[in-house]
């Protein structure tokens, strides 16, 4: 919210919730566990993290295993023992409780975050917020290099390609008006949204953004070994709408 509106911090709400007799609860949302500022990644806005949320005197704390944490699609309950205990004998806890691959799953995400350092470098989400400028950089320009190439063995080099900067952005559960500096690979072609929903179409589907009249790729979300596969559908939707021109 913006405008005359004021946040109230854990700890009054806490105050306030325990004066009455009541549970202090609050919804984190993203499962934030890591610090971000401490990993030198001042770029990323500051998401309340978990251990800030129980340190505060909050009696319950949900949050996804998902979305910032970067584990299984899950819930997780943290809190004081005589809450959880209410909680495991509700029947609902039984009817939607995880299951044992995705309890698995998350119990190994977990674990990597005892080492943070680790954690940073195996958590898909983690190492994806982390991309500095200069990695983004130098991988937008590996794969715009690869894409001209198979263009012009293509017979398609009229698709013009470009690094160019741009912005990422996290979600709408976390960092929600926060942007992530980043490069962007822009290819200008004739029929934008034809060419687009040819790729959302394709096998395997390439999801791509349209900015600035071009069709755009952020590398903070792709894998190096993944370049030759988008090139490959990228250039084959590219090839189809030609064909679809000339005829």
């Amino acid at each position: 919210m913006r405008g005359f509106v004021k946040s109230v911090s854990r700890t009054e709400m806490a105050s306030l919730a325990h004066e009455h007799g009541l549970p202090a609860i609050e919804d984190l949302g993203s499962g934030c566990l890591f610090n971000f500022a401490q990993a030198g990644a001042a770029y990323v806005a500051h998401e309340p993290t978990v251990q800030e949320a129980v340190a505060s005197g909050m009696d319950v704390v949900t949050l996804s295993g998902d979305k910032v944490l970067g584990g299984p699609q899950a819930g997780i309950i943290l809190g004081r023992t005589a809450f959880l205990d209410r909680i495991k004998h509700n029947p609902l806890n039984r009817a939607l409780r995880i299951d044992k691959m995705t309890l698995a799953a998350l119990e190994a995400t977990l674990r990597l975050y005892l080492e943070p350092e680790r954690a940073q470098k195996s958590i898909p989400t983690l190492r994806m917020m982390l991309a500095s400028g200069d990695e983004l950089q130098r991988r937008a320009k590996k794969l715009a290099r690869m894409l001209r190439t198979r263009l012009l063995e293509a017979g398609l080099g009229q698709s013009a390609v470009s690094v160019r900067p741009g912005a990422s952005r996290v979600g709408g559960g976390a960092f929600p008006e926060s942007d992530l500096p980043t490069y962007l690979v822009a290819v200008a072609c004739g029929n934008l949204e034809e060419v687009r929903q040819r790729l959302l179409t394709a096998s395997p589907p390439l999801v791509v953004r349209l900015e600035q009249d071009a069709l755009c790729l952020d590398p903070r979300t792709l894998l190096d070994e993944e370049f030759g596969l988008v090139v490959k559908v990228l250039a084959g939707a590219l090839g189809e709408g030609e064909r679809a021109s000339a005829r």
